[in-house]
């Protein structure tokens, strides 16, 4: 503090004043001239060296007292030899003070500008516990379905895929469960009838039907998407098919405990399913799915929709399908018969995120239908308000369908339902703006 250094100053001023003093005290006295006197001193006298005082000393290393010193004479000069720090310069009690004072003043400022001027011990750093990291972010939840492409819980997408054969004729209309599949594929059985298998894997209605009987074509959808296969009977080649090639077969006979029929409508148009019952039979069976996903993309609704009305022109008028653009919600809704295609019980008009028609040659071999499933050909992609002219490729049967656009690049699919309908040819596909 600078208390302390105005004090220790003081001291030192003090110190020397006193040492002032004690030399005063000790210097000799200045020599007296004579002149054969009395020992008077005589005016304009010259300067006479002191006498010389001879006194014996002591040099014994145990005798702490000097007794040779006197105030004067050569012993006192070798003293002062000895003691060269201490030895007093010629000066008046006055220069003497001053000098002091001077001496104190210089140590004073030396000292208090050593102490204003050091170097300051750094301030001790406490320890300071480091900030815990952040915890990780948590794992996701969610991914997108195999078969939808929409967002699911993880558990979710291990839950096997279920095929399903319903009924389109007039008489099984409005059919229940359309509405919720993930994916819809359309074509002719005979007769100029059209049929649906649907998919299913997040959503899973109670209530669909009316369930019909298989033929072969379908079949390689359902190897496509690695299904299990629910229908009521079917064609002697199909159910031959189901056999040799070791489906995941839900036949309604072997299982009518999953099955019921509805007494609102007359039979063969009046059999019922639900997802809960057809699953726990996989679980009992210990089927699971692994198929390769449709590709997915993010939507992209368009700003000036160039297809937003669209027509598949399958057979006839009872099994053509018409598609409007909805720019709310971004999908297609459908109409069938000249009225819009409705569920059971819901009401609810059914619409797609995705309606695909792929050009596929068709003959009919008897009464059933034939379709070239594998190869490639040209497809039709309306999504978005637009349509995009593709390309359809698949290896084998089971292989799973893909799509490149004109470019040769893959083309990808909406989430949500996809719609798909096979055409005999590419005339058979309309829209307008």
């Amino acid at each position: 503090p600078r208390d302390e250094e105005t004090y220790l100053g003081f001291l030192i001023t003090l110190r020397m004043l006193e040492y002032s003093h004690m030399l005063d005290d000790i210097r000799p006295a200045r020599p007296q001239s004579t002149s054969g006197g009395a020992g008077k001193p005589t005016p304009n006298s010259t300067k006479t060296s002191e006498p010389e005082t001879k006194v014996p000393i002591k040099d014994t290393a145990t005798d702490s007292k000097d007794e040779a010193v006197f105030l004067g004479g050569k012993v006192l000069e070798e003293k002062s030899k000895k003691l060269s720090f201490f030895k007093r310069p010629n000066l008046t009690k006055k220069q003497a003070i001053i000098l002091g004072v001077v001496l104190a003043l210089l140590i004073g400022g030396g000292v208090a500008a050593f102490l204003l001027t050091r170097d300051k011990p750094a301030p001790v750093q406490q320890a300071v516990e480091a900030p815990a990291p952040p915890p990780p972010p948590p794992p996701p939840t969610t991914e997108p379905s195999r078969l939808t492409g929409m967002e699911i819980p993880i558990e979710e997408n291990k839950t096997p895929i279920t095929g399903i054969m319903i009924e389109n004729s007039p008489d099984a209309r409005p059919q229940a469960g359309l509405k919720d599949a993930g994916v819809v594929v359309e074509m002719l059985v005979e007769g100029g009838i059209t049929r649906f298998i649907t998919f299913f894997q997040e959503s899973k209605p109670d209530h669909v039907g009316p369930v019909r009987s298989l033929r072969p074509p379908y079949i390689d959808f359902v190897m496509a998407f690695d299904a299990a296969i629910v229908h009521a009977g079917g064609s002697g080649e199909a159910l031959a098919q189901v056999q040799s090639l070791g489906l995941k077969d839900i036949d309604h006979g072997p299982n009518g405990g999953a099955f019921r029929r509805s007494p609102q409508r007359y039979a063969p148009h009046n059999l019922y399913t639900g997802l809960p019952q057809l699953l726990d039979i996989q679980k009992q069976k210990g089927f699971s799915s692994t198929l390769t996903p449709l590709l997915r993309k993010k939507e992209a609704p368009s700003a000036a929709p160039m297809a937003k009305a669209v027509d598949l022109n399958v057979s006839s008028f009872l099994y053509n399908s018409h598609w409007d653009y909805d720019a709310a919600s971004n999908s297609y809704l459908r109409s069938m018969a000249g009225r819009p295609h409705t569920d059971e019980r819901s009401g609810e008009q059914i619409k797609s995120k995705a309606v695909v028609a792929l050009v596929m040659s068709h003959h009919y071999s008897g009464i059933y239908s034939v379709y070239g499933t594998t190869g490639s050909g040209k497809a039709y992609v309306f999504q978005d308000g637009n349509v995009a002219e593709a390309t359809w490729t698949r290896a084998e049967r089971k292989s799973q369908i893909t799509l490149t656009d004109a470019a040769g690049q893959p083309l990808g699919l909406n989430p949500g339902q996809t719609w798909i309908t096979l055409v005999s040819a590419p005339d058979r596909v309309t829209f307008t703006p």
